[in-house]
């Protein structure tokens, strides 16, 4: 085995990733590997190495014939990288299409295919599923999408203030703030003049556009209705997607202008990520037949430079006007920036996100500010409307933890006793003068059982992260949490951050003021007691290390 070219315990797991890019030689790669489990031994650095081994298999070093046969789906997708020859390609889908026929490998060299003749309208010419697979039964045949708009022109940033109850909910004013930025920002660098729309969908929701236009609205679109008084999926997707084409018909040509807007479609949209956002972004961004990237909580507009060969033919191409829409990593140790990009056979617009509440600070309102009201019609089906709900129960209030001066954060970390773990978190809470308890997902998502007192505690309303509340307190004791990054982006803002954890490995500790090597049963209560007391000296339990 090769001497290890690098010490990955030097590195940061974040560092590690793009260190070892460069590297090509599968020896090196192993003993880097076999370095880091004779070392720190850390999960995820050896999933990044793990990760660029895979990039170098012998049946991708090998210069005979695919055979997809003697492959997996992912061995396949990594072969077909190193093959750029069309007709290639078309012998390993016929000697795939004689085999195992397997759709996650067709669908691979279909998309190698699309990659290698880039922009070449005549070899990449388009077919619509009902068209290319006849025999097939498609529920989308009959759909006309917005890909039929040709040479569309898009315009503005919207973004959908939800309402719950009839009040206007926190989220939509900090998205407001938010585009409002975006939009001055993006008229500066591109000599523009464009707008935030606000929408509005519901039972006397009107009432609520001054409060859009104050917080950074230049145009409110509303539709009232009283059988909206309630979030329902047909018929509030029918409504906004209506209003996003105002009227057009894709399917039978472009949308005709607005007399307020002189555009087909809007440029950019914006979502809350609650559990009626999450939904209606999901169903409007697929009727518009674009993207969406759920879950942000980084926004920012920017030309692109892309080589993606499926995008650009493998010429670099710089993209104008792209929203750069960040999220947490699905791996938990970074942050993705998603681009929703043209490419040679669609358009991807509206370019759509869905923002974690607490992301943006809810701007200060001006009265001042004037703006443009407009009420949209539409007819409503009354077959959207088949099912109602005749009765049921509100909860009242919930529970905000945004303006605490401080947070306890509970994890997995109580499960030894969940019951106790719990009363030791409130405990501390009631130590302090202003001090709220919340939860990570584990918690959330767990099969623990609490006795009856501490209960309520342990509900999803008190989550904190990536699908839950975004907190920045002065501090935040996050008392057995192991630090994944979905939990980080709820409290990472925090101006100190205390960890309590027995791994001295957890990824807390990479992003927190204090770190103490502890068990939460024995440390929350000497923190309680010396807060209790004034003596901070003996916060640390016995045999707990601080650093």
């Amino acid at each position: 085995m090769a001497d290890a070219p690098m010490d990955p315990g030097e590195y940061t797991i974040q560092e590690l990733g793009p260190e070892i890019q460069s590297i090509e030689d599968v020896d090196a790669l192993r003993a880097i590997l076999e370095a880091e489990e004779a070392g720190e031994d850390r999960a995820g650095a050896k999933t990044v190495i793990e990760s660029r081994l895979e990039k170098f298999t012998e049946e991708e070093e090998a210069t005979g014939e695919v055979d997809p046969a003697e492959m997996t789906a992912a061995e396949v997708g990594n072969a077909l990288q190193d093959v750029d020859d069309p007709e290639e390609l078309e012998r390993i889908r016929e000697a795939e299409e004689a085999g195992e026929n397997r759709d996650s490998v067709l669908t691979l060299v279909d998309n190698r295919l699309d990659s290698v003749r880039g922009s070449d309208a005549e070899a990449a010419e388009v077919v619509p599923p009902e068209e290319k697979h006849p025999d097939l039964d498609h529920p989308t045949a009959d759909k006309r999408h917005v890909r039929a708009l040709e040479g569309g022109t898009y315009g503005d940033v919207w973004v959908y203030c939800e309402t719950q109850a009839g009040d206007l909910i926190d989220v939509s004013l900090e998205m407001l703030g938010k585009a409002r930025e975006l939009m001055d920002d993006y008229n500066d660098a591109y000599d523009a003049e464009e707008k935030v729309v606000a929408v509005l969908i519901g039972d006397e929701v009107a009432g609520h556009a001054e409060t859009c236009i104050a917080h950074g609205a230049d145009v409110v679109v509303h539709h009232e209705d009283p059988r909206l008084d309630r979030f329902r999926h047909e018929p509030y997707t029918r409504v906004f997607c209506d209003m996003a084409r105002w009227g057009g018909d894709p399917g039978a040509g472009n949308p005709d202008p607005a007399a307020w807007r002189d555009y087909d479609e809007p440029r950019y949209v914006l979502f809350p990520a609650t559990h009626n956002g999450r939904d209606l972004s999901a169903q409007v961004q697929a009727e518009l037949d674009s993207g969406l990237a759920s879950d942000c909580s980084g926004l920012y507009i920017e030309n692109a430079v892309i080589s993606n060969p499926a995008k650009t033919g493998g010429e670099d191409r710089e993209f104008e006007r792209v929203l750069h829409m960040k999220r947490p990593d699905f791996s938990g140790f970074e942050y993705s920036t998603i681009l929703c990009l043209d490419n040679p056979s669609r358009e991807f617009h509206p370019q759509g996100a869905s923002v974690i509440p607490g992301s943006f600070e809810v701007p200060d309102p001006d009265p001042d500010r004037e703006g443009e009201v407009v009420e949209h019609e539409f007819d409503l089906d009354d077959d959207w409307f088949r099912v109602d709900v005749e009765e049921f129960d509100r909860l009242e209030g919930g529970v905000d933890l945004t303006g605490h001066e401080v947070i306890v954060a509970l994890g997995r970390g109580i499960g030894d006793d969940p019951t106790r773990g719990m009363e030791l978190g409130l405990e501390l809470v009631d130590a302090f003068e202003d001090a709220a308890l919340g939860i990570s997902r584990g918690i959330v998502t767990s099969s623990y059982e609490f006795e009856g007192h501490v209960e309520e505690y342990a509900a999803e309303e008190r989550q904190i992260g990536e699908t839950g509340q975004e907190v920045e307190p002065d501090l935040y004791v996050a008392a057995g949490i192991s630090g994944a990054i979905q939990h980080k982006v709820g409290m990472d803002e925090s101006d100190t951050i205390v960890a309590v954890n027995t791994d001295p490995e957890a990824d807390v500790r990479d992003f927190s003021d204090y770190f103490i090597e502890g068990d939460l049963f024995e440390v929350l209560p000497r923190l309680t007691e010396a807060l209790e007391s004034g003596d901070l000296e003996t916060a640390v339990a016995d045999g707990g290390e601080t650093e």
